[in-house]
């Protein structure tokens, strides 16, 4: 088995060589930092101590042998394992209720075999999902910070175990990245950060030819999720709206209203993330009702 790491981008670009390749349908590992880098080791260490520290460093770039420009890839997460330890940090401006904080605070939550523990005694569930993960975008350069349809830091949950996840490919090879790890986090990201850490992802790549997306998806075992992101909220839901439209006339050969009807009734609209560059939502139907 591969094991991939100790390269680490800070924006998504085609410009970056690849520090390894990967063969279609190989099973590989790829170690990640947390988003910050590792830098805070104890509850002492403030992210204010470190102004210039760029976040959420993503181990690649990796070229995906016989992968072209134009082509769809499913990557299947197979594994997550984390340390032993994760970070939270609370500073002004952060998250949605940034203004309320006066002052920079880092808390260490321990991680057990099946929960992360919150200030000595609150027993958090896990839910390990990988935070950023994308491919080279089509045109410059985007932070690992930023969401988009390369992936990026979508800040979906159910980018996690058991799951696939759809990307378009812009150019030959993907250039795939990943890191920002959460051990654990909610829908919308409220304050600005999940359960940050560290850890090692076991991936396969597969690429398909039914599937023909713009924008990634995400496959759970009876539901697909596309995800969209846009400066605006609502601007990111009506051109998820339209894009999932699309896909519903074209697989079921129906008019606009017809599958303005179906998406209403069997369409559930899910936050990802609030706090990012642009905002990310995500659009769950079963697959049954995609024909997917």
């Amino acid at each position: 088995m591969k094991i991939i790491k100790d390269n680490y981008i800070y924006a998504f670009d085609s410009a970056h060589e690849s520090i390894a390749h990967v063969d279609l349908n190989e099973v590989f590992m790829v170690e990640t930092l947390d988003c910050y880098g590792g830098n805070l080791k104890t509850e002492k260490d403030l992210r204010s101590d470190f102004p210039d520290l760029q976040t959420n460093g993503s181990t690649g770039p990796i070229y995906i042998n016989n992968v072209k420009k134009g082509d769809t890839i499913a990557l299947d997460i197979l594994q997550i394992d984390l340390d032993e330890q994760g970070v939270m940090v609370t500073r002004p401006n952060g998250g949605l209720l940034g203004n309320e904080i006066t002052g920079y605070e880092t808390k260490l939550l321990p991680i057990k075999k099946d929960h992360a523990i919150l200030a000595n005694k609150i027993h958090v569930p896990l839910n390990k999902m990988i935070g950023v993960i994308g491919v080279a975008p089509k045109k410059g350069s985007i932070s690992c910070v930023e969401p988009g349809f390369h992936g990026g830091n979508l800040d979906t949950k159910d980018i996690t175990v058991g799951n696939t996840l759809y990307l378009p490919i812009f150019h030959d090879g993907g250039l795939l990245a990943l890191g920002d790890l959460h051990a654990a986090m909610g829908d919308g990201e409220l304050n600005g950060s999940g359960i940050e850490i560290g850890g090692r992802v076991l991936l396969r790549v597969r690429k398909v030819n039914e599937v023909d997306t713009i924008t990634p998806i995400v496959e759970t075992e009876d539901r697909i999720k596309i995800i969209y992101s846009d400066q605006d909220f609502y601007t990111a839901v009506r051109e998820c709206m339209k894009y999932v439209i699309t896909l519903l006339m074209e697989r079921h050969k129906i008019s606009f209203n017809d599958a303005y009807r179906l998406l209403s009734i069997s369409g559930d609209i899910k936050v990802s993330q609030l706090v990012n560059p642009k905002v990310t939502i995500r659009i769950s139907l079963p697959k049954k009702v995609l024909n997917f």
